[in-house]
């Protein structure tokens, strides 16, 4: 996420500052214990990074993943293509799809041109993993802020039960229209959702607007309120991940 007008001096700072929120949470955490190879069949988390941010920077978040449950899992941490972006009066950076206001409320104006077009590859990435051999019950979508948002569209839009979707700090990019598409397969995926309720860049509000409209759309939803929490991920969330995700593929395997 950026800044609109008022906040735009912070763009760049907080494209530096989510890079080191990230790698302070992996200096902080413990040496993983070695994990023995698992019989379970193979997983695979698909995570969608922030706005301004890059997959690479966000690889040491794996590191968390510590149970031997995860010795088979393939992870992927995609780069967003550079696109302009309104809300920084068109700056070219690292973009899902475009964002015209920041903060985000839970009444902000959303481009669901650009978010559909965005799906459409997430989904590109999940099918040719299905295509690989990885069971659907298996694949797990996972996304920060921007790519929060991007996963929720995602899961919802997509055919098939999901293993799940985890979204943190981020949004509904769609408006209730799009509903009527959610297919009753895609009813059928989780979604794990967690918001810090200090954010000011994707107001607390946003992310409790997620729950009801999930509801309407038939889908379950865990959601987890995080106080003090501004925007970013914490360690506590992480490991709260990755029990989540270690639940279901124990029930779906």
């Amino acid at each position: 996420m950026r800044p609109t007008a008022v906040f735009a001096k912070s763009i760049a700072l907080f494209a530096l500052t989510l890079g080191i929120t990230i790698s302070l949470l992996i200096l902080n955490h413990e040496n993983p214990s070695p994990i023995r190879p698992d019989p379970m069949a193979r997983s695979f988390v698909l995570w969608l990074h922030g706005l301004g941010d890059s997959g690479p920077a966000n690889e040491p978040i794996k590191t968390f993943f510590t149970s031997a449950v995860f010795a088979n899992t393939k992870w992927a941490f995609p780069s967003a293509p550079d696109n302009p972006v309104t809300c920084n009066y068109g700056s070219v950076m690292p973009s899902w799809f475009d964002i015209h206001e920041i903060p985000v409320t839970a009444d902000s104006p959303q481009d669901e041109g650009s978010v559909l077009k965005a799906v459409q590859n997430v989904h590109a990435a999940i099918d040719k993993e299905i295509a690989a051999g990885t069971s659907p019950n298996n694949i797990f979508v996972c996304g920060f802020s921007q790519g929060g948002a991007l996963t929720l569209a995602s899961i919802l839009l997509y055919p098939k039960t999901l293993g799940g979707g985890a979204v943190f700090s981020g949004w509904v990019p769609l408006n209730s229209s799009i509903l009527k598409r959610v297919t009753e397969d895609a009813k059928k995926t989780p979604i794990l959702w967690s918001h810090g309720m200090a954010d000011r860049t994707v107001l607390f509000e946003a992310g409790q607007a997620g729950p009801p409209f999930l509801e309407k759309a038939g889908v379950s939803c865990e959601f987890k309120a995080y106080p003090g929490l501004g925007h970013s991920i914490s360690n506590e969330e992480l490991r709260c991940l990755e029990s989540w995700i270690k639940s279901r593929l124990q029930s779906s395997s």
